[in-house]
């Protein structure tokens, strides 16, 4: 019989009002990220909405909010720069479907190798790569830098905005201190008349939001797939795949990671496990069809998925509530977008890699290993460097590297001499793991040509990982015959007699005692 759930009102309630909190603190961000990413903020906007409403109804973490991302916006910048926008949207569908096959094939797992120190790297990066893209704000529509007077107002809107996001909420916390820094900051600058450069100057696409959204009787409205119009004749051929596949694998890696890792933290808080790979699959049907409608696309955001959840937002109607507030919000105020300062949405975004940034992380390093630290700081360098993908990889293989070193040092051996029968018989007890790491050690460790003509060799401490560690036991049986000496091998698993080749024949096979596990032996 189905179990009826209570109407819980007051869950239904928070949820809703986080929502909305969420969609006024959206705003800013999902404008700003547009800018870096080198398209109109519409695009943003209505990326934030279709990510974020097909998540929240069909994503593995309720709670988490997924919009347009810093992260993501960076490696835009770059193919947009070089080959246009209608190219980001090819490769936006290309990363949903990228990310739909991470789900189905259940590689969203594989978040949980990814140790705390590349993670720290990862956030540490991530930051730092949001702050360098804020520099090429302050080029004019020449290039050159600005100068003069138009330097002095850039710096000073962008120091006032900081000041409220940082000291409005000792006032109130009842509206969002980025979106109140972001109107007040533009109202100054409209009634004081300050020559300021705003968003509508530097906007990528032709026309107003206004005459997107509603159209004016030249552009139509907002529509759709119209980018599909515009699109080079050989846009559908290998030579633009070529173009789009290596943007598109970055923008995979970087949008799974950092949902995933997003899912984790919330997890945490909330003491609830979310699914990782249905989250896959939805930001990946979210994705293809915000690359389809023209937009962006996006992945989950630490700090509004933090707003949320604090706020009481853990159903999935806080989701669907931010992203219908944001449409709202867009279809009421869009016309005043183009209005906002450039300088408004850098200081919101200095302020934004300020509160990534894990300022703890360098008192957490006094405790960490030098190898944890090593790979902290090689992420964070690497993000810089490269990309985030390339970045959280190389760090995951650093610190897998690191893990085998440290405990292929760790197998030792346990020496004695005992009289059986009247001869002297040198048992060898082995403690530690026996894998590809430390196999060459564990053969380096018998004295073949002094021990005595009987050797018995216990793995009772020890437990043998991987084809590579059978093979240095046949091997050492190996070389104990060529010396005519007796070997006996005790407390070995079944998998692994199994799979001794030399040695088979040597195991003293005791069912009551011997341990019971696998050898990988990989495919």
């Amino acid at each position: 019989m189905k179990k009826i759930v209570a109407f819980d009102w007051h869950k239904y309630k928070s949820d809703t009002l986080s929502g909305i909190t969420v969609s006024l603190a959206l705003v800013p961000e999902a404008v700003a990220f547009a800018f870096v990413a080198g398209v109109h903020p519409l695009v943003g906007l209505y990326a934030a909405i279709i990510v974020g409403f097909i998540t929240a109804i069909f994503g593995g973490r309720p709670g988490m909010i997924s919009a347009a991302a810093g992260s993501l916006a960076v490696v835009m910048m770059h193919l947009v720069m070089e080959n246009g926008a209608s190219y980001l949207f090819a490769a936006v569908i290309l990363m949903g479907i990228f990310q739909i096959f991470i789900g189905l094939m259940k590689w969203g797992r594989f978040i949980r190798m990814v140790p705390s120190s590349v993670m720290l790297g990862f956030v540490n990066g991530l930051a730092l790569i949001i702050l360098i893209a804020q520099f090429t704000q302050f080029k004019d529509a020449s290039g050159a830098w600005l100068s003069g007077d138009a330097l002095t107002i850039m710096l000073m809107i962008i120091a006032a905005t900081m000041a409220i996001i940082y000291l409005l909420p000792y006032l109130t916390k009842a509206i969002p201190s980025a979106l109140a820094a972001i109107v007040f900051v533009t109202l100054a600058v409209i009634f004081f008349d300050i020559n300021a450069i705003t968003v509508g100057d530097k906007a990528v696409v032709s026309g107003t939001i206004e005459s997107l959204i509603y159209g004016d009787g030249n552009e139509g409205g907002f529509q759709g797939l119209s980018w599909i119009t515009s699109l080079p004749a050989n846009f559908f051929s290998l030579e633009t795949l070529w173009i789009i596949l290596p943007y598109a694998i970055i923008l995979t890696i970087i949008g799974s990671v950092e949902s995933l890792l997003t899912m984790t933290l919330i997890d945490d808080i909330t003491q609830t496990r979310g699914k990782g790979n249905k989250e896959c699959i939805a930001l990946g049907a979210a994705n293809c069809t915000a690359g389809t409608f023209g937009t962006m696309g996006g992945c989950a955001l630490i700090g509004q998925s933090m707003i949320n959840v604090s706020s009481g937002g853990t159903g999935r109607l806080s989701g669907i509530s931010a992203a219908f507030g944001l449409l709202l919000i867009v279809l009421v105020v869009s016309s005043w977008i183009e209005m906002v300062p450039i300088g408004a949405l850098i200081g919101l975004m200095f302020f934004v890699v300020i509160a990534t940034f894990n300022w703890s992380s360098w008192n957490i390093m006094r405790g960490m290993t030098k190898a944890d630290a090593f790979v902290m700081i090689l992420v964070t360098a690497l993000t810089v460097i490269f990309d985030l993908a390339v970045a959280v990889i190389a760090g995951v293989v650093v610190a897998a590297l690191v893990f085998a070193w440290q405990h292929a040092q760790k197998i030792l051996l346990e020496t004695s001499i005992e009289d059986r029968d009247g001869k002297q018989v040198k048992v060898y007890k082995v403690n530690g793991p026996l894998f590809f790491a430390s196999a060459q050690n564990f053969v380096g460790m018998f004295d073949v040509e002094n021990d005595p003509n009987c050797v018995i060799i216990d793995f009772q401490h020890s437990r043998v990982y991987d084809h590579t560690g059978v093979e240095a036991i046949d091997n050492l049986t190996k070389k104990y015959k060529t010396a005519n000496k007796q070997v006996v091998l005790k407390h070995l698993s079944q998998e692994c007699q199994s799979l001794l080749h030399d040695a088979k024949n040597l195991v003293e096979i005791n069912v009551s005692e011997d341990p019971h596990y696998h050898v990988s032996i990989g495919k």
